[in-house]
């Protein structure tokens, strides 16, 4: 039995706390040509959806809490429960799909069964259709899912390892067992934490002074911001959006004004929120826009999230694109010097120590309270720069998906692919009706900074 970190703990956790909350992650593909037949859809892509364990594994809490959840493996891998079909109504185009998209990722995922879906959905208008693999984010974080969409659908990949048919049941007592030695009071447990300090006491007094140094700088920037409809109580329904650039227009940009590509990404946004509170009438200000950036701290190939978090204030009071990327710029560098990254890090290790009922229940409660330091969460994940294919069709696009939770109305998630960048916008569908408005922003304001950096190279 694999055991869930704290991290995957806490996105089953934030979902138990609020009803209106699917705590699930997913890539939408557009794919060319006619759509394939089940039969042949599903024999093309089992094969290698059944090489990855988890596809048979589903999740089981222990009594009490008393230690973290684990996935066990029921030796099935049900085809016609987990990939499954629909289609849109005409016309077929962005509009209908994201509707759809919206539909499926509002609804939660039965526990009782393994953690993943996947759709084929017909009817996109232009000879396409399309692909939505969903998965719960205690599955995996967005670095590893992308990493399993590459896999699954690479042309170039070898055929499938042979799937691990272990089937391991829950084993009440023994769990119990395993569950209390796992608890740092432990004897064993408290020699093997004393390992790495006996080994570098220098290096260890390093990164804990880092740590503490971040800590105390993410205690000092989580000061309430500035109220807005961009927060508040969140329903079960969601709203979709996508938006496209291109890849190589965004790097030019990073060239041009010594950024990166992830600063042009957050730049965008920020003056899509800036345009988005502007349409409601609404002032935004210095404090108004704290964004939850998601950082990947990952050192292998496990399907799990390993990520820390830094917490930057979106500039959306300045309406200058050029002005507003080069103070992203700043406030990323700043935030990437004050350690907060690992300070997150080591906040999600610490937790892995403490007994697992009382951290659920803080991660619980702290779900339920009206937080108003953060608005939106968005993460940047790197895709597969070559062209991927299923059942011998052309992956054409790549769209990817972030749940929101705890008063957040507005997520977007950006995901790279060949040469293409798209942001997925996910917004609570009663108090987001504009979100398209929101998706053309973003595309507009690429477009500003693709030409001021056109015109800084025209002068240089």
């Amino acid at each position: 039995m694999d055991t869930l970190s704290p991290l995957d703990t806490a996105f089953l956790d934030a979902e138990d706390a609020d009803r209106h909350v699917s705590m699930a992650i997913a890539s939408v593909a557009v794919v060319e040509g006619p759509v394939p037949g089940h039969a042949e859809f599903v024999d093309a892509v089992a094969p290698r959806l059944h090489a990855v364990r988890r596809t048979q594994q589903r999740l089981h809490r222990l009594p009490f809490d008393l230690g973290r959840p684990v996935w066990i493996d029921t030796g099935a891998f049900d085809a016609d429960y987990h990939i499954r079909r629909t289609a849109l109504p005409a016309p077929g185009d962005d509009l209908a799909l994201c509707a759809l998209v919206g539909r499926v990722m509002g609804q939660r995922m039965d526990r009782d069964r393994p953690l993943w879906e996947l759709w084929v959905i017909e009817g996109l208008a232009g000879n396409r259709w399309a692909m939505l693999l969903k998965l719960h984010h205690s599955f995996a974080d967005g670095v590893s899912a992308a990493q399993l969409y590459n896999a699954l659908f690479d042309a170039h990949a070898g055929p499938p390892a042979a799937p691990d048919r272990t089937v391991e049941q829950p084993r009440g007592l023994a769990e119990l067992v395993r569950a209390v030695s796992d608890l740092p009071m432990n004897p064993l447990g408290g020699l093997r934490m004393l390992v790495p300090v006996l080994r570098a006491p220098g290096a260890l007094a390093r990164r804990a002074g880092e740590v503490l140094d971040g800590l105390g700088r993410m205690a000092e920037v989580l000061a309430p911001v500035a109220p807005s409809t961009l927060s508040g109580p969140i329903g079960q329904p969601r709203r979709y959006a996508v938006a496209r650039a291109s890849l190589a227009d965004m790097r030019r940009v990073g060239v041009a004004f010594g950024v990166t590509v992830n600063d042009v990404a957050l730049t965008a946004i920020s003056m899509a929120f800036r345009e988005l509170l502007q349409y409601r009438g609404e002032q935004p200000g210095a404090h108004t826009m704290r964004a939850l950036v998601p950082v990947s701290v990952r050192a292998g190939d496990r399907l799990d999230n390993q990520v820390s978090v830094m917490l930057p204030m979106l500039p959306v009071e300045l309406g200058d694109p050029v002005m507003a990327l080069r103070e992203v710029h700043q406030r990323m560098v700043a935030l990437k010097n004050g350690n907060e990254a690992a300070a997150g890090q080591a906040a999600t290790d610490l937790a892995g120590l403490e007994p697992s009922a009382l951290i659920s229940l803080f991660v619980r409660l702290a779900a339920r309270l009206p937080q108003r330091n953060i608005v939106t969460v968005t993460t940047n994940v790197p895709g597969s720069p070559r062209e991927l294919a299923v059942v011998g069709r052309r992956i054409l696009e790549i769209f990817p998906y972030v749940p929101i939770a705890v008063r957040l109305r507005t997520g977007v998630a950006v995901l790279s692919y060949c040469d293409r960048i798209s942001f997925g916008i996910t917004a609570d569908f009663d108090s987001s009706p504009d979100i398209w408005l929101f998706a053309g922003a973003v595309e507009r304001a690429v477009a500003e900074l693709t030409e001021a950096a056109r015109g800084s190279a025209v002068r240089a």
